[in-house]
């Protein structure tokens, strides 16, 4: 069955969105070919289910090579679209089918992923939300889901922000009471943001996809890099006549007024009230502990060259190298030290795992998974995982049309 994007059967959505609400979000096993092709493209959302074959056949209509990365995803090595150490690119008018079992409920991103030319197709547009669920996933009223884009008039303009595709507010007329799911994601080349729930209560229980434990961001408000992704639930108020805004600032734009993205409006009759939402529980397909003193360690020097080029421990790094950075048999622990010098912070994405960013002298990691870090320039971050996925996996850096360092590790 296709699963779209209306609310449930508690009929809570009073009025209609005025404005960029995905028609529809394509379950997996119902998904149509998904046919790209040149210029401005709105991609819906897909869906698809934990541990169940997910199945896609891609084409490639436009005039230059593409590949899809499946961002967050633990999926098989050959299925990541890290073009071309894991697939060739998808060459015009050839097509790709996708085959894969996911083994995580979540909110990840799909996105192009050919280093020559992805800065610019994520920028049309070449970039959608891929939601697994089961049938643990909490009930909620309404799972609604924000993709977060900048539109660059330019360079002396501050960015519009594109939410699904608008540049209008979101607009939704729902019953008090009601209880939402809100999946945030960015799908920003260049820009970080921040982004603040205004006039209710919200809880961030997950982040990058993989569940975190429950709790309330400070002042309502979460940072959100390019490709990062927050589950936030929140109830609205029971009182009629309340507005909820969805507000967001880009960080180094500040005009000292803030974006509307969304405008909640509480109408009608108060829907029944519930216990207080405990969380998601935790994903059992990680590890609990990371067994840093067996962990194979390494620290990588980020640089550029006098030309603009990259560097990685002084080797050339705008491309894939002909050997790994490590290699190492599936079940090892890696902690990596990312050693930034390259004048423009680095957003570290190693793919086919998750991590946890490691305290600087290993006393403790934050309480949370990620698949991307922010690596400021002119510091250091230290991240450890379980290698657990064999394949050649790339490491990627960068933030500004996805242009930035590039290395691999092998696991066997």
């Amino acid at each position: 069955m296709v699963r779209n994007l209306s609310p449930t059967r508690r009929s809570l959505l009073i009025a209609s969105v005025t404005a960029g609400l995905w028609p529809r979000a394509s379950s997996a096993q119902e998904a149509p070919d998904l046919v790209l092709r040149d210029g401005p493209l709105i991609l819906p959302p897909l869906k698809a289910r934990r541990g169940e074959p997910f199945r896609l056949r891609i084409k490639n209509d436009k005039r230059e090579p593409t590949a899809l990365h499946w961002r967050g995803v633990r999926l098989r090595n050959d299925m990541d679209g890290a073009a071309p150490l894991t697939q060739k690119p998808i060459a015009p008018g050839e097509t790709f089918d996708v085959a894969f079992t996911p083994p995580d409920t979540g909110t990840f991103l799909c996105h192009a992923n050919v280093r020559e030319n992805a800065g610019a197709q994520i920028a049309d547009g070449l970039i959608f939300p891929f939601i697994v669920e089961d049938d643990k996933d909490p009930n909620v009223d309404l799972d609604l889901i924000f993709l977060l884009q900048d539109k660059v008039l330019d360079e002396k303009s501050a960015p519009r922000l594109l939410i699904n595709g608008s540049e209008q507010p979101l607009a939704y007329d729902l019953r008090p009471g009601t209880r939402l799911r809100l999946r945030l994601a960015s799908a920003s080349t260049q820009r970080m943001m921040s982004i603040t729930l205004d006039g209710a209560r919200s809880f961030v229980a997950a982040i990058d996809g993989q569940p975190c434990g429950l709790f309330e961001p400070d002042r309502q408000t979460v940072p959100l890099a390019p490709a990062q992704r927050y589950d936030l639930f929140f109830d609205l108020p029971r009182e009629v006549g309340q507005k909820i805004l969805l507000n967001a600032r880009l960080l180094g734009h500040d005009t000292g007024k803030p974006i509307t993205l969304a405008v909640l409006q509480t109408v009608g009759e108060a829907l029944d009230a519930r216990e207080a939402f405990t969380g998601l529980p935790p994903n059992p397909r990680l590890p609990e502990q990371i067994a840093l003193q067996r962990a194979t360690r390494r620290d990588l020097t980020l640089e550029r060259t006098p030309q603009g080029g990259w560097l990685v421990n002084g080797a050339p790094a705008d491309h894939f190298a002909p050997s790994p950075l490590l290699s190492v048999k599936k079940g090892t622990p890696i902690a990596l030290g990312f050693i930034n010098k390259t004048g423009r912070p680095q957003l570290i994405h190693p793919h086919g795992h998750v991590m946890r960013n490691i305290h600087l002298y290993d006393d403790g990691w934050d309480p949370y998974w990620r698949d991307t870090i922010i690596v400021p320039d002119g510091r250091t971050m230290r991240v450890a995982f379980v290698a657990d996925n064999p394949g050649r996996w790339a490491i990627s850096g960068g933030m500004d049309g996805r242009d930035g360092p590039l290395v691999w590790f092998e696991v066997t």
